[in-house]
């Protein structure tokens, strides 16, 4: 059995060898598994791709990928996913937080039948923005896939089987969304609790414009949802603006002299005015990545490859 091992990285020069040296540690727990190690330099302006070089040349079963710009995180994986050849692929973070020295617990978890199994963090390191931004890309997806019930989160260190991943890779248009297209493949899946770690070093690269773009992509790129949302919210203010006018008219029977109330009339059309334009920059959002994506804007473009794929 082969294990393939997925990171995407982004100024971690100073701890990818870390993580890839104790990825080696506790693969020499269970000798009889084969694996290899895919990097991918998400254009990252450190030294990264330097080091990942270095890693190839010195370790046969690590395979550097460096992509031409900053794709994203969810790109550099799909990038990642099309370059394994493991029987089960592992996902797992460059910073440290991830801890690969518990792989075991999510590979030894197949046994119980599932396609995909998470890591779940009883106790979370990150700082509160990224608490936050985690909790709501949980209710995001619960919402958007009918989800109901499950109070299991998951994170960026899960692994999968290799008829997941073959399927997910089908995937070419320019806004993958790793969560979605996983459960687009299948809803059988496991969570383990492991111990989440402090950062080696830095902090998270995801600032709250990169968040908002990610949440985006989950809902522009796997569901109609927010348009049936605003539908009901369109229907919701109508009904209310109707109940509002025949309570003015009934007012103005009631007392002919009452001053027009130019105050309410002003927030009612603030509220409906911004709701519409909402609704209408969602619309254009989806409009913008079907223009895109029949453009056939590229999902990532490698640059170089460094290590044994190089070879072939």
């Amino acid at each position: 059995m082969k294990i393939s091992f997925v990171i995407p990285c982004y100024r971690s020069e100073n701890t990818i060898g870390i993580v890839v040296d104790e990825i080696d540690e506790t693969m020499k727990q269970r000798p009889g598994y084969e694996y290899e190690i895919v990097l991918v330099n998400d254009g990252s302006p450190d030294n990264v791709w330097s080091v990942i070089s270095n890693l190839s040349e010195t370790k046969e079963y690590v395979t550097g990928i460096n992509l031409a710009k900053n794709f994203g995180q969810h790109c550099a994986l799909m990038a990642g996913y099309n370059n394994v050849s493991g029987d089960y692929v592992v996902s797992l973070d460059d910073d440290g937080q991830t801890p690969a020295c518990e792989v075991f617990k999510l590979l030894d978890e197949f046994e119980n039948g599932y396609d995909v199994v998470y890591a779940s963090y009883p106790e979370n390191h990150q700082n509160a923005f990224r608490r936050w931004g985690s909790d709501f890309a949980k209710k995001m997806s619960d919402y958007m896939f009918d989800i109901k019930g499950d109070d299991n989160k998951g994170s960026s260190f899960f692994a999968c089987k290799r008829f997941v991943i073959d399927e997910i890779t089908t995937y070419k248009h320019s806004y993958p969304y790793i969560a979605g297209l996983l459960m687009r493949v299948t809803r059988n899946m496991g969570f383990v609790n492991v111990n989440h770690r402090d950062r080696l070093e830095g902090k998270s690269g995801y600032s709250f414009k990169a968040l908002v773009s990610l949440w985006l992509n989950g809902f522009t790129a796997f569901s109609v949802k927010p348009l049936e949302l605003g539908a009901y919210i369109g229907f919701i203010t109508a009904a209310l603006g109707f109940v509002f006018a025949i309570y003015t008219i009934i007012r103005r029977i009631v007392n002919p002299n009452m001053t027009a109330g130019w105050s309410s009339l002003i927030a009612v059309l603030l509220i409906l005015g911004g709701i519409i334009m909402v609704m209408l920059g969602l619309i254009g959002e989806y409009i913008g990545r079907i223009y895109i994506c029949i453009n056939n804007s590229p999902q990532y473009v490698i640059k170089d490859i460094a290590g044994r794929k190089a070879d072939k």
